[in-house]
Order: C-alpha cells, then sequence, then structure tokens
C-alpha cells in the first residue's frame, strides 16, 4: 500500500493500481459467526464468485444474496436479487462496493482458498 499521507497520491494509487493489488480493494468484513466456525483470526478476506454476502450500507441495506460477479476495476460486486431495471425495462445488477457488505457464507470449494484460510487459522 501507498505510505504518502497525501490525498492526491492515494487516489492516483487507487485508480492506477495493477489488478494484483486491487484484488486486496475488493475485500470484505467477515462475520462473526463465521470467523469462529472457520476459526480464523482475520477481520477481512477478499470477496469471491459464490460468496454469502449481507449489505450493509445505501438503499439495499439488510438485503442477502450470492456474489454473481466481483469488478476489481471499479471494486464492486453485484448479488444476485438485487437488481434495477434500465428505460428499456431490463433488468440490471446493482454493482454495490465490496466495503458496503460483510460475508455471512464463504464458497470454499477453490482448494487454494481452503490453504489460505487454514494459514489463517488461530494459533
Amino acid at each position: 500500500m501507498i505510505e504518502s499521507a497525501q490525498k492526491r497520491k492515494q487516489r492516483k494509487f487507487r485508480f492506477t493500481a495493477p489488478m494484483h493489488e486491487r484484488q486486496g480493494f475488493a475485500s470484505a468484513h467477515i462475520s462473526k459467526e463465521l470467523a469462529t466456525k472457520l476459526g480464523i483470526r482475520k477481520r477481512s478476506v477478499q470477496v469471491r464468485k459464490g460468496d454469502t454476502v449481507k449489505v450493509m450500507a445505501g438503499d439495499n441495506k439488510g438485503k442477502t444474496g450470492k456474489v454473481s460477479d466481483v469488478n476489481l476495476l471499479k471494486g464492486t460486486v453485484s448479488i444476485d436479487g438485487i437488481i434495477r431495471k434500465n428505460a428499456k425495462g431490463k433488468e440490471l445488477p446493482i454493482p454495490i462496493n465490496a466495503s458496503n457488505v460483510y460475508i455471512t457464507d464463504m464458497d470454499m470449494t477453490d482448494k487454494q482458498r481452503q490453504a489460505k484460510m487454514e494459514s489463517f487459522k488461530k494459533k
């Protein structure tokens, strides 16, 4: 992460960051129940497709659903069931900032993610 305290440099860093650093921008808090169930000491992890999340801020506050898409360029997630209609009547997913959701259930089908969670276990 950038060490400068200047807002313009922090903004420039976020907008020009490479994709491997943008993955960290798309992270969200974990619910306390999930953290105790998994036995991990981390507060937040990266959001992935298939995770179940709850929206904590905005017009859709309190709604839950599965993540259908994660956009690393914008740092947003799309959630099944949270949609809006455009002028032509087509239903579009509402992009929600990853920092405005928290993870209530994680998709642990990926072996690499399981290994990562094992490294986060309390010691």
